[in-house]
């Protein structure tokens, strides 16, 4: 009977899954899926490794199935699913580890108190990652959970990249600059080797660019610096999130507005990024194909943010070798990937049009002194594989 791992991104209103199955010393994708709409309209749907729908359920309006409901339909799903295997562990995507946690780790209560001490420091998903965490430990206290961090990667950042202007004394206590989409820079350090040895030995920089977006300064494969900071607010505009702002804005808005915290989060979390400028959409695509003059100033301001962050990262690095676009955008969009390679032509960026419109995985050109490429992230292939490691240790 061969092992498997199920690997669980749990969001606000859905739940990601992964099954990962051992393979000639291998993890080869079993099956995925997801219950998406918990509190409104669940709708429950999984795939094979090939595409194929294995199986499908909607609760129907106004259903509120909520985290508990979804893994206990998970449960089942998966009792049926892998009666051939046997399941190993489960890994579980959590956005923050803080300082303390800089690899992944195996679950106990003890350690999901520790974790829940960092839910301030990311409310939009730390909360509902460790939902089925606490659900699993109280009913299958036997399964074997593994908590891996977007946080960790960036450890490795020297200690003044981690600092904030502020009293010593408050850096001490936590109030530093950690990174996120670690696991995706994580995968992405560890297949660039097989594109441009080169440049992974070397100063390239990773743009993750999704609904949630940033860029980090790799250095021969580890994370030195990022555009993210205390909280996954920080940095680029995204979806739905504005990205790096003037605290005295804050302040304003306290003051002027009277804005209390919960109404700053909820604008700077909910409503701000590509919808609060657009007014339309947080979806590029959308925007994309807008003819509304908010929509072209909403990707217009994305790409400048872009092009000035990619500028610092390559001063941090004090070079640089290659840029790699990945995550929903940057694997997907031809247009956002030609046009920050045009910004990033003083760089050294020599596209290549022809490979960029087809996707790569190199999009520039020959004789480019900076190379370029799309890769896919695979998030969930780096927690399976973390999530092995850690039951062998155990």
């Amino acid at each position: 009977m061969r092992d498997a791992i199920l690997v669980v991104n749990a969001g606000s209103s859905s739940i990601k899954f992964s099954v990962f199955a051992e393979s000639d010393g291998e993890l080869a994708l079993h099956c995925r899926g997801q219950i998406e709409g918990l509190f409104t309209a669940p709708r429950f749907v999984a795939r094979d490794a090939g595409g194929t729908r294995l199986a499908e359920k909607s609760w129907g309006e106004g259903h509120r199935l909520g985290h508990d409901g979804a893994v206990a339909h998970l449960g089942e799903f998966l009792r049926a699913q892998l009666a051939d295997f046997r399941l190993a562990g489960i890994g579980h995507r959590v956005v923050h580890g803080g300082a303390e946690y800089t690899q992944p780790v195996k679950l106990d209560p003890g350690v999901l108190a520790a974790l829940e001490k960092f839910v301030p420091l990311a409310p939009l998903h730390q909360p509902h990652n460790l939902a089925p965490i606490r659900l699993l430990l109280e009913r299958q206290p036997e399964v074997v959970q593994v908590a891996c961090f977007d946080t960790s990667f960036h450890r490795t950042n020297p200690d003044i990249a981690q600092r904030f202007a502020l009293p010593a004394e408050l850096h001490d206590a936590g109030v530093r600059r950690y990174g996120f989409h670690g696991l995706s820079y994580e995968y992405i350090a560890s297949v660039l080797p097989d594109y441009d040895a080169q440049a992974a030995a070397g100063r390239t920089v990773v743009l993750h660019l999704g609904n949630g977006a940033s860029i980090c300064a790799l250095e021969g494969g580890r994370s030195v610096a990022s555009t993210m900071g205390f909280t996954a607010v920080d940095g680029l505009p995204m979806g739905t999130r504005c990205g790096a702002i003037d605290p005295g804005v804050l302040l304003y808005l306290m003051d002027e507005r009277g804005m209390d915290a919960r109404a700053i989060e909820k604008l700077i979390y909910q409503q701000s990024g590509l919808l609060g400028v657009s007014g339309i959409s947080s979806d590029m695509r959308t925007l994309l194909a807008s003819q509304a003059p908010s929509a072209k100033i909403a990707v217009d301001l994305y790409l400048y943010r872009i092009r000035r962050e990619l500028g610092s990262l390559a001063a941090a690095l004090g070079g640089l070798d290659a840029i790699v676009f990945t995550a929903g955008i940057g694997e997907n969009s031809a247009e956002i990937r030609a046009r920050v390679m045009a910004d990033a032509a003083w760089l050294g960026v020599k596209p290549n049009a022809r490979a960029n419109a087809k996707g790569g995985p190199r999009i520039s050109a020959a004789r480019s002194r900076i190379s370029a490429w799309a890769i896919a992230t695979n998030e969930e292939l780096m927690i399976a594989r973390h999530t092995r490691r850690v039951l062998a240790a155990s």
